[in-house]
């Protein structure tokens, strides 16, 4: 972070800082970031509060205090929802129209001037340190919708990575931010029967991130694992493994409508639909789930048809998932079967993975992830 006047120096007078809960108050990283800012004499407007599944609201009356004070850079300091709100606020602070419906409903991209930020990471999960995506909850409408906008001006000019911000970290946030990890991988991965470079290198980082994952989860103070653990979250979705991929990412739709209706944790919600989905497509991606359980959970092939290890793979991915403490039941997230409707509402069916599901298949998965 002693870097981190270089990089402010040229951005402009009026610096809006972001941040959530007031953690970062607690174990320093504020007051430091404050006398950076007065060193450099920049004027600092303060948003606090984002949420962890920042709301459009939020974003409302955050466009309110930035454009009436005329922000000339975005800071945000805290995990991805910190992030994605700022750049919720970046995209449309000079924008006349209606973000909600424009940006995260009808998908367009901004064409007006972005305002740049940089980042702060104090939570490892989304990767929205190094790309474009955004995820903003309606809580009128009972949505919960992202999109990774094309316009590379969304991209943060800058991010800091030191693993030792996140210690101060619960476990259940530390262990549901590094599912989040995982699923962004798993997203990519399986899509597409081609030889993929990106898939070895899918596999790698999946590799890395359940040694890792293990070692902090007994010993969260462990630099090096809560180093490969940051460095991986930042790979996972940086848009690099993604090339030459269809992607699926009908996990974080189904996900992300549970989210919407509980506001329970995001990563704890992929978690709660990953298995009985990828239980339910597992025939129609065979061969990338073979490949999965040999390749990323060392799946000995010995006497096993294809069905007998792909379930075999899946079998190991939830024991390690129960290791971590991760919430395998919807329920416990405050979930209801009344709520299937509304979750089905909003739900986007995605047509890029193994299999486009149909309504009746996407309340069967509700079902089962219950």
């Amino acid at each position: 972070l002693d870097s981190l006047p270089e990089e402010l120096r040229n951005v402009g007078k009026t610096i809006l800082l972001i941040y959530g809960g007031g953690s970062i108050k607690k174990n320093g990283i504020y007051d430091k970031i404050i006398g950076i800012l007065h060193d450099l004499e920049k004027e600092v407007i303060e948003i606090s509060g984002v949420m962890p599944n920042p709301t459009y609201e939020k974003v409302e009356e955050g466009l309110s205090i930035a454009r009436r004070q005329k922000v000339d850079f975005i800071l945000a300091v805290g995990g991805g929802s910190v992030i994605d709100y700022a750049k919720a606020i970046a995209i449309s602070i000079h924008y006349d129209g209606n973000p909600w419906k424009d940006y995260f409903v009808e998908l367009k991209e901004p064409t007006c001037e972005v305002v740049k930020l940089g980042a702060v990471l104090t939570m490892v999960g989304t990767g929205s340190e190094m790309n474009t995506g955004s995820v903003i909850t309606n809580t009128k409408e009972k949505l919960k919708l992202g999109h990774a906008f094309s316009n590379p001006d969304v991209f943060p000019r800058f991010a800091f990575l030191d693993p030792t911000f996140t210690y101060s970290l619960p476990h259940y946030q530390m262990v549901a931010g590094i599912f989040d990890i995982f699923s962004h991988i798993c997203e990519q991965y399986f899509s597409g029967e081609d030889d993929n470079t990106s898939d070895y290198l899918a596999e790698g980082l999946m590799r890395s991130l359940l040694v890792s994952s293990r070692i902090a989860n007994k010993n969260p103070l462990d630099y090096e694992a809560r180093s490969n653990i940051m460095w991986t979250a930042t790979w996972a979705l940086n848009t690099l493994i993604s090339k030459g991929k269809s992607e699926d990412w009908m996990v974080h739709s189904l996900g992300q409508s549970i989210g919407a209706l509980t506001n329970a944790t995001h990563g704890m919600t992929l978690a709660c639909v990953s298995l009985p989905y990828y239980r339910y497509i597992l025939n129609f991606g065979l061969k990338k789930f073979v490949r999965f359980a040999e390749n990323v959970f060392g799946v000995s092939p010995d006497g096993l048809s294809d069905l007998e290890i792909a379930k075999k793979g899946l079998q190991e991915m939830e024991t390690w998932m129960r290791e971590l403490g991760l919430v395998l039941r919807a329920r416990d997230l405050g979930m209801t079967l009344e709520m299937i409707p509304d979750l089905v509402k909003g739900t986007v069916v995605m047509t890029t993975g193994y299999k486009t599901l149909s309504e009746e298949e996407i309340i069967k998965i509700y079902r089962e992830s219950y």
